[in-house]
């Protein structure tokens, strides 16, 4: 599983759109939000969301980075004109927040809503299930209150409708609020849970007019979860955390995977490393790259990334061709080899012959310069045409002239990680 940060403004969108269905159809979130970027016409903006002019305004930045009260960068009770003038003050300036320098491009407008009582509500997945964490006592410092927050385990195979909420609240929970609060941990839960996210926290939430407002949140997604929840997703991104740029290469990969219903990813980790790879599935990706680290291979792992969801053949190759080209750019210290670990599990729908085909394109292209930096090259896979796709691989071993050790379904998934790395032990 892979825990994606998504904006607030992404978050905030879903939730009012799915809030009647999940959370409650006794009072609505109507989820008045707006997104500025770089390229953003506010005056625009301001005709397509005439509510902008209307009400009393919050801006703050929507980077993925949290405690932006306590960094001064959030501007309250603010009319469409302050916001403008704040935003444009701001906006791709280098700031410092905490330890990281990163440049403002993107922020989230929203009404001002006027409150008293503020609450803290946050569900993260774990081993054994789920977490929900409630508070009577939200704001910039739950952390120095964290011995109000209530602590509600969720089972795998828990049915939160028949979990006594209530019964769990905090003491000091307002006797007139813990229905209102009860029904909204069971939706947001159903929320969290129907839609693939592995983490949710509003810090704050208020109250007013017997009516949930979500105030500030935060949330990551399991990218896993795409199969199943793209359709509620809808056009999600995943921006990149704050402060970190991405290389011309990062961009590519990310400006093809917009272009695509498949999913592509890229993330740079060391350009010199010896370990590379081209993983197919979020979750494989991410337990490949946990066996590279646990087997003490850690500065050697290159990138991280995954194909999925059923790429076409040219776009394969380009993702395959742009990892080609950083891994052949120099050679290894001393002599050693580079090792290529094309790995995933097995596939529902993904044609691997397909995808494969790709892949060999982009290997071909690149023969002489694999042969120069003396590349190995081990593959596992399995799914549709699998069959068909390893031959294809076992064929190219033979054309390229550089080693290719080729595996199906029988091999386990990352036994090929040792193997390769390890000498087999």
């Amino acid at each position: 599983m892979a825990q994606r940060g998504v904006r607030e403004f992404d978050a905030k969108k879903m939730l009012a759109t799915y809030w009647s269905e999940y959370v409650s159809k006794e009072f609505s979130y109507p989820g008045k939000v707006a997104l500025v970027g770089p390229e953003t016409n506010m005056d625009k903006l301001a005709k397509e969301e005439p509510w902008l002019k209307k009400e009393k305004l919050v801006i703050k930045p929507d980077q993925l980075f949290g405690k932006r009260g306590k960094h001064g960068l959030i501007k309250l009770n603010a009319s469409f004109d302050e916001a403008k003038k704040w935003i444009k003050e701001r906006i791709n300036k280098d700031t410092k927040v905490g330890k990281v320098t990163g440049t403002l491009t993107h922020f989230i407008i929203e009404p001002f809503t006027p409150h008293e009582g503020e609450y803290y509500i946050a569900i993260k997945s774990n081993r054994a299930g789920d977490t929900i964490y409630f508070s009577n006592h939200g704001g910039v410092d739950i952390e120095s209150v964290w011995d109000t927050v209530a602590e509600i385990p969720v089972g795998i195979t828990d049915d939160i409708d028949k979990i006594d909420i209530e019964s769990k609240l905090p003491k000091d929970t307002p006797k007139e609020s813990k229905k209102i609060i009860t029904d909204f941990i069971r939706g947001l839960f159903r929320f969290y849970a129907d839609l693939g996210y592995a983490y949710l926290e509003i810090n704050p939430f208020a109250i007013t007019d017997n009516k949930i407002v979500p105030l500030d949140l935060v949330a990551r997604i399991d990218d896993t979860a795409y199969f199943e929840c793209q359709s509620k997703w809808g056009d999600l991104t995943f921006p990149a955390p704050f402060g970190r740029k991405l290389s011309k290469e990062e961009y590519y990969i990310k400006e093809l995977d917009e272009k695509t219903g498949a999913s592509l990813k890229l993330t740079l980790l060391n350009p010199k490393g010896n370990v590379w790879t081209m993983v197919a599935g979020g979750g494989a990706s991410v337990i490949y790259a946990d066996t590279i680290v646990d087997l003490g291979y850690k500065d050697d792992l290159a990138n991280y990334g995954e194909y999925s969801g059923n790429p076409n053949r040219d776009s394969t190759y380009e993702y395959a061709k742009t990892v080609l080209d950083l891994m052949t750019r120099e050679k290894a210290p001393k002599g050693k080899p580079k090792f290529l670990i094309i790995g995933g599990g097995i596939a529902n729908f993904t044609d691997i012959a397909k995808t494969f085909a790709g892949i060999t394109m982009a290997l071909k292209d690149y023969k002489k310069k694999l042969q120069e930096i003396n590349v190995k090259i081990y593959v596992r896979r399995g799914g549709p045409n699998y069959q068909e796709g390893l031959k294809i691989m076992k064929k190219l071993g033979e054309e390229l002239g550089v080693p290719i050790e080729v595996y199906g379904p029988e091999m386990h998934m990352t036994r090929i990680v040792p193997m390769a790395l390890d000498g087999g032990n």
